[in-house]
């Protein structure tokens, strides 16, 4: 069985009782669960005072054992304040050596990205310990695909998507729309070309998801892609205001604007149901009659 490493670099846990049970259940299974004591650390909004969450995540440049999945409590605010103090050169090299299964979204993308622009390491989009692992009723498809993962050198993630047939390769990376927005400018939004770029946000109306987007466009990074696929958009309702213009009015829209496929519906981000992707892993994307497929490789994965 795996160990799981657990890190608290954003925001405190405000559901303790689903971080415990998200540690009881993986403890059940037959893991073992170490650093459990950033669960209940608290420090304002944060999970702890800035040298305490640092520290999480510059200890994992000598964290020993092997199989170890370093995962998240939670995300919500703080990791960008960490981000000048990591020691990126140090996690590289680990990463290189002997690599860690970095899992988490949210909050954690902007950590993921800073990996994989200063170090091209690899890290996966998926599910974190008290939203997860700690729901009332652990979702079968997450369990399933986060294995999938993190066990299978090669995997692909299938769902009905929309958007024009299309069949693109590149270096898959991504995560949350926010967090990637607030890296432009910065050393950690990593310069992929030729990519396919995938987002997901929470609790953003339409109009701010479509914003982000255009900032993207409008800063030159979403034409160098081969193709972007979004994920979920939970809380995006419209309101009345808003008369028709909702999430796939937006859709239509930016699909006006891009010169590369854009393609939706996938199962990804801040939902009880959601895929595992691996982040600056090689990807290929198929669509074609509403199937779309991901196939991807060159990731760590777990050893026997």
């Amino acid at each position: 069985m795996s160990q799981f490493h657990l890190i608290a670099p954003s925001g405190y846990c405000i559901n303790q009782s689903a971080a415990l049970r998200g540690v009881s259940r993986l403890e059940e299974a037959g893991h073992q669960v170490a650093h459990q004591q950033v669960i209940a650390r608290r420090d304002r909004r944060f999970a702890g005072s800035e040298s305490e969450r640092l520290s999480d995540l510059n200890g994992l440049v000598t964290l020993a054992g092997k199989n170890q999945i370093v995962m998240p409590v939670r995300g919500g605010y703080g990791a960008s304040r960490l981000l000048e103090r990591i020691d990126w050169q140090g996690l590289i090299a680990r990463q290189q050596r002997d690599p860690l299964l970095i899992c988490g979204h949210s909050d954690f993308t902007v950590i993921q990205m800073g990996l994989l622009a200063l170090g091209n390491v690899v890290t996966f989009s998926g599910p974190m310990l008290a939203g997860n692992f700690g729901a009332e009723t652990l979702n079968d498809f997450t369990e399933r695909h986060f294995w999938l993962a993190l066990k299978n050198p090669t995997y692909s993630v299938e769902w009905q998507g929309n958007g024009p047939a299309c069949e693109a390769e590149g270096t898959l990376w991504g995560g949350n729309l926010a967090m990637i927005v607030s890296l432009i400018g910065t050393p950690w939004l990593p310069e992929i070309r030729d990519g396919i770029l995938v987002l997901e946000d929470i609790n953003e109306h339409p109009f701010r998801v479509e914003r982000m987007l255009l900032q993207l466009l409008h800063a030159g990074i979403l034409s160098r892609q081969r193709a972007i696929v979004l994920g979920s958009f939970t809380g995006a309702a419209p309101n009345d205001y808003d008369a028709g213009y909702d999430l796939n009015a937006m859709y239509d829209y930016l699909r006006s604007r891009l010169p590369i496929p854009l393609i939706t519906g996938l199962d990804f981000g801040h939902e009880q149901h959601t895929v595992t992707l691996a982040l600056g892993a090689q990807a290929e994307l198929t669509h074609a009659s509403g199937h779309s497929m991901l196939t991807l490789s060159g990731h760590p994965v777990l050893s026997e």
